[in-house]
């Protein structure tokens, strides 16, 4: 099993948006303390990749996590979902022990 994995979903909706901002189809997951439930994600493009992240690359997307933040989300895959209650990135974590309802946020 990798660290970390990124869905085709999510892979296109990385390459669209990085087309549009004229950046590099490299999406940055990081976790935050705070939020409802103890942590939050973070979502943003990066512009390189730092020699300490790990990396998931697919359909030419890559995701990038940095050491801090993969010894929470490891095993993690991302997703992108888009639905009634709205479009967003999604982290399937098997290291939460809880999350919030609206799924950016989740304890360990």
């Amino acid at each position: 099993m990798s660290d970390i994995d990124l869905t085709p979903s999510a892979a296109k909706r990385v390459a669209f948006i990085a087309q549009r901002q004229g950046k590099p189809a490299i999406l940055r997951l990081a976790v935050d303390g705070g939020g409802c439930a103890g942590f939050q994600y973070k979502f943003g493009l990066a512009d390189l990749i730092e020699q300490d992240d790990t990396s998931a690359v697919r359909d030419g997307v890559t995701l990038v996590v940095d050491p801090m933040s993969l010894d929470l989300v490891r095993g993690s895959a991302v997703d992108f979902v888009d639905s009634l209650g709205g479009s967003a990135f999604r982290v399937t974590n098997p290291n939460a022990a809880s999350g919030c309802g609206c799924g950016t946020s989740f304890s360990v």
